[in-house]
C-alpha cells in the first residue's frame, strides 16, 4: 500500500532538514527560497515496538516493518495559485499526496531569512490556507457548472447530489474556510469528495519548528497556531528540526537516548512525526509472524478481513476462506502460535471481521 505524506510550507521553514530526519532520501538544505524544485520523495519505516518484540520472539529470517512515503515539496509564496513562485508545480505535487503535513517556522534567527522579513507562524499558514482554496474554488466552480448542466438538462441524480456537496464547498470556500471543515453527509457523499482531489480536503498536521528550547513545551508561536487552528480539527506537532538532524547523525541507539533524555524527550520528534503521519492517513497494523518472517502490514482502519488478506496478496482475496486471528496481547503473554490455539485465543473469523489494530493473522484461501 503506497501512501504519500506531502511536506509543505513557505521557503526556509525548514521543511528539507526535516525531510532529511524522517525519510532515507536526502534532500538539499540551504538557506534561500526555493532550494527545493523537484519534489523530492523517501520512505520511511513506521516504528512499532510491537514489530521488535514479535521478531525476539519468533527470530525470523527477516523483518518487515510498515513503510510511508514523503515527499519534500517545493516552498510556496503568496500568489502560487496564480502561478507565482513554483505555484503551478507546488500545487500539482500536493494534489498527488494523500495527507498534508505543513511545517511552520515558530522560532527566531536572524541568520535564517524569513520570506516576509518577520516571523508569523499564523501569517505564513493563512498564507498556504488561501493559495490552497484559491484552487480548490476553481476547481469546485468549474466542477459545479458541469455537475448543474448534468442534473437540470439531463436529470441525471447522481449529478444533484454532487450540486448539493459542490454547494456547500463553495461556499466554505469563500468564507475562508477549508474543505476539509464541511463534513459528508453519509458514505456516498464521501466517495464523491475524495473523487474531487480537492488540496484542502487532505488531512493535515501543523507541525511546528521550533528552537532547541522550545521541543518540549513549545512557545508564544505555538500557542498562536493552536488557537489559530482549533477548529480544524487538525493535529498539532511541536518538534525541533535542528535537534532532530543532531539526533539523526548520531550512530548508536545509546546515543541517541542519552541525548534525549538530557533535552527532556521521551522520544524523537521524528519517530512521533511518522507515527502522526501514519495515523491521519486512517492506517493501522496487522503483523504476520513465523519462522521465516516478522512483518508489519498497512491497512485502512475499518478494513475487513478479506481486504487485509489482499495487501499480501490479490490471490488471498479473490479465494479467502477465513482468517485465523491473535490478539497482540495473548500472543505475547502466552508466547507462541500453539500456545495461542490450545488456550483458545486463536478465533477463526469469516469475511465480515473488521481487523483490529495489532492482530496477529493467518489467511486460508482457495483459488
Amino acid at each position: 500500500m503506497s501512501l504519500k505524506c506531502g511536506i509543505v510550507g513557505l521557503p526556509n521553514v525548514g521543511k528539507s532538514t526535516l525531510f532529511n530526519c524522517v525519510s532515507s532520501g536526502k534532500a538539499q538544505s540551504a538557506n534561500f527560497p526555493f532550494c527545493t524544485i523537484e519534489p523530492n520523495l523517501g520512505s520511511t519505516n513506521v516504528p512499532d515496538k510491537r514489530l521488535e518484540v514479535l521478531a525476539d520472539m519468533c527470530k525470523p529470517k527477516s523483518v518487515v516493518p510498515a513503510t510511508v512515503d514523503i515527499v519534500d515539496i517545493a516552498g510556496l509564496v503568496k500568489g502560487a495559485s496564480h502561478g507565482e513562485g513554483l505555484g503551478n508545480q507546488f500545487l500539482a505535487n500536493i494534489r498527488e499526496t494523500d495527507a498534508i503535513l505543513h511545517v511552520l517556522r515558530c522560532f527566531d534567527d536572524e541568520n535564517v531569512v524569513h520570506v516576509d522579513g518577520n516571523v508569523d507562524p499564523v501569517r505564513d499558514k493563512e498564507v498556504v490556507d488561501m493559495e490552497l482554496q484559491i484552487k480548490d474554488l476553481e476547481t469546485v466552480e468549474s466542477r459545479l457548472a458541469k455537475a448543474t448542466k448534468q442534473a437540470t438538462t439531463g436529470g441525471d441524480k447522481e449529478a444533484r447530489k454532487l450540486v448539493e456537496l459542490l454547494k456547500r464547498y463553495k461556499e466554505a470556500l469563500e468564507q475562508g474556510k477549508s474543505c476539509r471543515t464541511v463534513e459528508p453527509a453519509n458514505e456516498e457523499e464521501a466517495a464523491m469528495a475524495k473523487d474531487l482531489y480537492l488540496l484542502t480536503n487532505k488531512p493535515v498536521m501543523y507541525v511546528c519548528n521550533v528552537d532547541d528550547a522550545s521541543a518540549v513545551n513549545g512557545n508564544r508561536y505555538v500557542d498562536a497556531v493552536r488557537e489559530a487552528v482549533k477548529d480544524e480539527n487538525a493535529e498539532i506537532l511541536v518538534i525541533s528540526a535542528k535537534t532532530e538532524s543532531e539526533i539523526a547523525e548520531m550512530d548508536s541507539y545509546e546515543d541517541r537516548q542519552m541525548f534525549l533524555e538530557e533535552m527532556g524527550l521521551e522520544e524523537s520528534g521524528v519517530v512521533r512525526l511518522i507515527q502522526g503521519a501514519y495515523h491521519l492517513l486512517g492506517l493501522q497494523t496487522f503483523f504476520t509472524a513465523g519462522a521465516d518472517e516478522c512483518r508489519a502490514w498497512t491497512i485502512h482502519k475499518g478494513d475487513k478481513a478479506p481486504k487485509a488478506a489482499g495487501v499480501i496478496h490479490t490471490d488471498f482475496e479473490k479465494g479467502f476462506i477465513r482468517a485465523e486471528v491473535i490478539k497482540y496481547e495473548d500472543y505475547v503473554t502466552l508466547g507462541s502460535e500453539s500456545a495461542a490455539r490450545a488456550a483458545g485465543k486463536l478465533a477463526t473469523e469469516g469475511k465480515e471481521y473488521v481487523v483490529q489494530d495489532g492482530d496477529i493473522m493467518h489467511f486460508l484461501f482457495n483459488v
